[in-house]
């Protein structure tokens, strides 16, 4: 990991299903928070937890994972010159006392105007069926964008890494 600690990577088998009326913003926090608790549940005492997830939105429209090739060029098509934010939640939870932090990390992205050619060209070479709003900012993805605004550049990624190392602090761990 970029901050150079040892830890284990967990899969948790979380339904990410958005609940009926929930914001964006609170089905990402509640779902990193259910994450974090599963993976605490099966790591045992003393360890500290981190989980997140990230939802994006359109308009007040949740975007979720496309998971096909159909659905990514529609998400794309809509996105097409348009601002969409991307709602990153972090929790760590101390799995020996309980203690839990959470944080939001909200990331507005604008996309370039996408031409049908270039999201097929895309999609082509990154296939990203697996990531909200079907671009990834760490490949490829990051030429359909036309600006990022955030307060942690690493939010939008999936990990908002500058408020991780705030909360690992407070739990008394340093990183250098």
């Amino acid at each position: 990991m970029r901050l150079g600690l040892v830890f284990t990577q967990i899969a948790p088998a979380v339904d990410e299903s958005a609940l009926p009326n929930e914001f964006p913003t609170q089905t990402a926090l509640r779902l990193a928070e259910a994450k974090a608790r599963a993976v605490a549940n099966q790591a045992g005492p003393n360890v500290l937890v981190i989980g997140s997830d990230q939802v994006a939105e359109l308009d007040g429209q949740p975007i979720g994972k496309p998971l096909t090739h159909r659905n990514a060029v529609h998400q794309l098509r809509l996105l097409s010159g348009k601002t969409a934010n991307f709602h990153t939640a972090l929790v760590l939870l101390n799995a020996g006392n309980g203690r839990m932090q959470a944080e939001v990390v909200s990331t507005a992205v604008r996309f370039r105007p996408l031409s049908a050619a270039r999201i097929e060209r895309y999609l082509q070479r990154e296939q990203p069926y697996d990531c909200a709003g079907s671009a990834k900012v760490e490949g490829l993805g990051i030429a359909l964008l036309e600006s990022v605004e955030t307060t942690d550049s690493t939010a939008l990624i999936g990990l908002p890494l500058i408020a991780l190392v705030s909360m690992l602090q407070s739990e008394g761990m340093e990183v250098p």
